[in-house]
């Protein structure tokens, strides 16, 4: 039976403040795990704070082929929300105005955005260098008009980055779907035949991993040659590079945290990897994530919990670099998957 997303079943955890509640009680709210902006705090002796803007990451909209089981963004085909054409070009504007060279698009399956090639080719004809999209690769075959996005995406010099859970059918359809696994090997061939993942074609194909259940990702390094080698050992197929991500406790996640009775196993497990080193490579010091109706946020994750930017006017048709760089980072307690271990962000580990 398909997958539901936590909207359509009024879930309680479909509303972001029920989640931060949550997080906040139990285990924090009693003492037995330190809190992390306590963390922060010890650490440090101050608040996380940021350092130039690199990246401007938008969710252009939560509107999805698949409903993955481990989905933060809780997308799904039944989600309406999409970036309208006037906040896509006021995200033009600022990365014009502001010179950025980094533009990361998410979602939902971004392709399935009715503006998603206009803003492509626009972002790219401003300078835009590193359009890196997070595509979940069955996009590429779930319907004809998108069947041409490998040669699209090669058109434009996209960085393309795809989620793959694992090497093997099994795990990856338990996570993702029935399907899933032999639809992906379909779509990451069509894009090695472009020169995807190829040497020495300038065309970088990054594949993403996180774990199926309630534990941290293995090593990276070591991960990413598991994957090179069984996936050109059984189909040929070449990428670039690997990224490991931790899974947070975030919407689905959350979800099954608590209903697989792992919530707190879990989060003790975060809190004891917590990682010094990690802080200083987070992605919320670098990036700038933008919703769907141009909220602005410090990363994706927070964006899922509508922890806003603590700014005046945190909206990008109206924010300017000074007074992002004079704001504190919101934090709360799904930041330790990040600070986990290695470390965690959308561009793999940090350590």
């Amino acid at each position: 039976m398909p997958l539901k997303t936590l909207q359509r079943k009024q879930h309680l955890f479909a509303n972001p403040q029920k989640q931060l509640a949550f997080l906040s009680k139990g285990i924090f709210a009693s003492g037995q795990l330190l809190p992390f902006s306590k963390q922060i705090e010890q650490q440090q002796k101050e608040a996380l704070l940021p350092k130039k803007l690199e990246t401007l990451q938008l969710n252009i909209g939560y509107k999805c082929n698949q409903t993955c089981a481990h989905c933060h963004v809780d997308a799904g085909p039944d989600r309406k929300e999409m970036m309208s054409r006037e906040t896509l070009q006021n995200c033009l504007a600022f990365i014009k105005k502001n010179g950025l060279k980094k533009v990361d698009i998410t979602g939902g399956a971004p392709e399935m955005h009715p503006d998603f090639r206009w803003f492509v080719n626009e972002a790219k004809n401003i300078g835009v260098e590193d359009l890196m999209v997070r595509s979940n690769l069955t996009i590429i075959t779930a319907h004809k008009k998108y069947a041409d996005l490998p040669q699209f995406f090669k058109a434009n010099q996209v960085h393309v980055i795809s989620s793959l859970p694992y090497y093997k059918k099994g795990k990856t359809d338990r996570q993702r779907g029935s399907g899933v696994f032999d639809q992906s090997i379909i779509a990451l061939q069509a894009l090695n035949a472009e020169g995807y993942g190829k040497t020495d074609t300038g065309l970088a194909l990054d594949l993403v991993y996180n774990p199926a259940g309630a534990y941290l990702p293995g090593n990276q390094n070591a991960l990413e040659l598991d994957f090179k080698n069984a996936l050109r050992k059984a189909f040929q197929i070449e990428f670039t590079n690997l990224f490991t991500i931790t899974n947070l406790p975030i919407s689905r996640f959350l979800d099954f945290l608590i209903a697989s009775e792992n919530y707190e196993r879990y989060m003790t497990t975060l809190v004891d990897a917590f990682n010094p080193a990690a802080i200083s490579g987070l992605m919320c010091s670098n990036t700038l994530s933008v919703r769907w109706d141009g909220s602005l946020y410090d990363c994706d994750f927070n964006q899922m919990l509508d922890l806003k930017l603590k700014t005046t006017q945190p909206h990008i048709k109206n924010i300017d670099l000074e007074s992002l760089q004079k704001r504190t980072i919101a934090v709360h307690q799904h930041c330790y998957g990040c600070t986990a271990g290695a470390g965690s962000s959308c561009q793999g580990s940090l350590t």
